[in-house]
């Protein structure tokens, strides 16, 4: 049996979050999962363990879509199954409390959710 250790559960994505780098404004993959602490970023650019990131990413919410800033660093990265794509686990170093709140009713909503 393997037990996650994460701090916040997450939640698995089932729309498109796309992940922007906000230091270049280039788009870098998407959200895997997602929790208040971090994220599985599905990545189609090469990414570096323990490299940190500004990134930029979507969540829907009652009022609309809003854009989530978090400043991440990359705790581990792997080859995934589809070819030119990276799995890379972040870490959320910086979130304000606006979007920690605005997370925080994303995974509300999506924890609802049938999987």
């Amino acid at each position: 049996m393997i037990h996650d250790l994460r701090r916040a559960p997450r939640q698995p994505v089932r729309e498109t979050m796309t992940v922007t780098d906000a230091m270049t404004d280039v788009p870098m993959g998407q959200v895997g999962n997602l929790s208040e602490t971090g994220m599985l970023l599905i990545a189609h650019v090469p990414v570096g363990e323990n490299v940190l990131y500004q990134l930029q990413f979507p969540v829907s919410g009652i009022h609309g879509s809003e854009t989530i800033d978090v400043g991440a660093q990359v705790l581990w990265h792997g080859m995934a199954n589809t070819p030119g794509r990276v799995w890379a686990g972040l870490r959320f170093l910086t979130v304000s409390e606006a979007h920690l709140q605005a997370l925080r009713a994303w995974i509300a909503r999506a924890a609802t959710q049938p999987r």
